[in-house]
């Protein structure tokens, strides 16, 4: 054992199994486990209650499990978190500080802040890949591009070499003496009020937070759940699903030992001629590729939680609403298997993947309202709110990825509710003013005869709403922004000849930014093979241009087909893929038709929300709740 004093900064890799960093201290010398709250560095994506529900369960673990093995996790709440960690090396001597990395925008920043200021007062500095198969500057194309479409990336990680074991948990850990240290409880991080207390009462009925709970939940969905999973994972109800994204989230699961106990059942499988279950575990490993491929996107394209991939949707006339939001947040849209999943939502946290893909789409092409705000709603909401999976999902739904729903897209809630929901169970399940409503009309009450309504006892309009709009005219406005999004656009070009679309594609149409390793600002051993890249900045020759696609004949299409689009027919009403609706980052068969130009990135000095991201709705939210007025938002 070496002679190092270590502190390891924990973040969202709350177990001590297959956890690089805490290994690579534990075989060092003497370590200090530390968790730091810095809600102000957070800033508008400071967690929802739900999260920090978990968060504060899944810490209480992790000490028990760190006091067993020698060393009890040091909790510190401050405002700034490299003061926090300045404090901590002053007070054990410290010689080396260890992490495992994160990958959403704010992290990137403030983890590269970080390293850089410790570099230069001398200290070793090392970061790990805890969270991923495989590092984001590990999956390139043949030419050093990065992937925008999910289907090759994913091929890529499938047909590399996948690493060979998960590290086990270190026998014991010796403690590094903080000396006078300023450290708080973990009551004391502010995680939960009191106010939050009896309604997180109810959460640990359903669900058991910590890293040996994640692994006996993780046992249970592979030895009982895996086999039919490609058939289960159809019902909107029930645990069709793994649940195991919470687990995943917060580092209480390795993706390297989910991947690898998924693989070896598809051998045992194949090797039996178990071709459902081959099924099923293909489905399930594309699901943990969805994953990577977000930490990926947001690795590559820092930006893409304030702006779509694809640059002409900046010029999208979304329908900024507070009112629709509002309603779209109760669950009172007026169609079933929306209002049902908005209602299951806030009631426990926790939506299916396809009803989060529904309630999704409605939002965004139904009532045209902005994306960001849906992806911030479910940040605040979601028991497994994850920034980099809320933005694919959210950019997918949205048509702003080159794979993702077409931006004309709109599919009908009705249709949906008979096809994922046939017997109705789950709109019953979640609006109790429909329970008594017969299965032929649960998913469109509004058609139903007067006698029907009445013998279920649904008063459209008093105790369950009318649609708040017709699906046709939700189809004929999202056509019409469409039009107008490629008229501003048009006019934003004509207005400057040297304007730029911020639009990406697939790399053979532009370059990608590239990635770097941190240079050393001091003499010490602070870089390895496992450090942590940031992307670099790379500045095209306007002369040098790659080919891209022109929207201009696109543009010219739809203008030809505009009448009949319009015209529709009223019936076909749902995508025939469907693929495209049971997961929020599924691939469609079609790319985006349209064009696109270069856009890069350097590691920006603060990542701080833009004017124009101001969250419109937040005030209004936060008044509803202090008031009370609104009790089901």
């Amino acid at each position: 054992m070496g002679s190092n004093r270590t502190i390891v900064w924990f973040r969202r890799d709350l177990r001590i199994e297959d956890n690089p960093a805490l290994a690579a201290a534990a075989r060092d010398g003497s370590v200090l486990p530390v968790f730091i709250w810095c809600p102000k560095e957070e800033g508008q994506f400071y967690p929802g209650r739900v999260s920090r529900w978990w968060l504060k369960q899944s810490l209480a673990h992790l000490d028990q499990s760190l006091k067993s093995l020698g060393a009890r996790l040091v909790f510190i709440k401050t405002d700034s978190t490299l003061n926090a960690l300045l404090e901590c090396i002053n007070a054990i001597q410290a010689t080396k500080v260890v992490f495992n990395h994160l990958y959403d925008p704010v992290s990137l920043v403030r983890d590269h802040n970080i390293k850089e200021k410790l570099v230069e007062l001398g200290l070793s500095v090392k970061s790990y890949n805890g969270d991923l198969l495989y590092e984001p500057w590990e999956i390139y194309d043949e030419k050093g591009h990065a992937f925008t479409t999910f289907d090759r990336f994913w091929q890529k990680c499938l047909h590399k070499q996948t690493e060979p074991v998960s590290l086990i948990p270190p026998w014991q850990l010796v403690p590094a003496e903080a000396g006078n240290l300023e450290k708080c409880s973990i009551e004391d991080l502010g995680l939960e009020n009191e106010l939050e207390k009896p309604s997180n009462a109810l959460l640990r009925r359903a669900w058991s937070p910590g890293w040996t709970n994640a692994d006996k939940a993780l046992t249970e969905f592979m030895d009982k759940q895996l086999l039919h999973y490609s058939e289960n994972r159809q019902r909107v109800g029930g645990d069709s699903t793994s649940l195991l994204s919470p687990y995943l989230h917060f580092g209480e699961l390795s993706v390297r030992k989910v991947f690898q106990m998924a693989r070896m059942k598809q051998i045992l499988w194949g090797n039996e001629g178990n071709s459902v279950g081959e099924e099923s575990v293909s489905l399930f490993l594309r699901a943990i590729g969805f994953r990577e491929y977000s930490r990926y996107l947001c690795f590559n394209f820092p930006f893409t939680h304030e702006r779509a991939l694809l640059g002409h949707l900046s010029f999208f006339p979304w329908n900024a609403d507070p009112s629709n939001f509002k309603t779209w947040r109760q669950g009172r849209t007026g169609y079933p298997l929306v209002d049902a999943g908005m209602r299951e939502l806030w009631a426990t946290g926790w939506m299916h993947n396809r009803i989060r893909v529904i309630v999704s789409s409605f939002a965004v092409k139904m009532l045209l309202l902005p994306w960001k705000w849906g992806m911030k709603y479910f940040w605040d909401t979601l028991l497994d709110a994850d920034l980099e999976c809320d933005i694919l999902g959210w950019q997918y739904i949205s048509g702003c990825l080159p794979d993702g729903h077409e931006l004309e897209r709109l599919d009908d809630p009705e249709i949906l509710g008979a096809k994922f929901d046939p017997e109705g169970e789950y709109v019953r399940q979640w609006l109790p003013e429909l329970a008594r409503m017969p299965t032929e009309w649960i998913h469109h009450p509004w058609n139903a005869p007067q006698s029907v309504l009445r013998a279920s006892g649904v008063e459209l309009g008093q105790n369950y709403p009318n649609p708040m709009i017709d699906i046709d005219l939700a189809r004929e406005k999202l056509t019409q922004a469409i039009f107008k999004m490629w008229e501003i656009q048009a006019a934003s070009k004509a207005s400057s000849s040297d304007a730029r679309d911020e639009v990406v594609v697939d790399s053979e149409y532009q370059d990608i930014p590239k990635v770097l390793v941190l240079k050393d600002k001091a003499p010490c051993a602070t870089i390895s093979a496992n450090d942590q890249k940031v992307p670099a900045l790379q500045v095209q020759d306007p002369k040098n241009d790659l080919p891209i696609r022109k929207r201009t004949k696109c543009m010219a299409e739809k203008r030809k087909n505009k009448e009949s689009s319009e015209n529709h027919d009223k019936d076909s009403k749902v995508s025939s893929s469907d693929q495209d609706t049971s997961s929020t980052a599924d691939s469609s068969a079609c790319k985006k038709q349209c064009s696109t130009s270069t856009y890069s990135f350097s590691v920006p000095q603060q990542c701080s929300s833009s004017s124009n991201l101001k969250w419109l709705w937040q005030e209004q939210i936060d008044m509803e709740q202090s008031s009370g007025k609104d009790g089901t938002t």
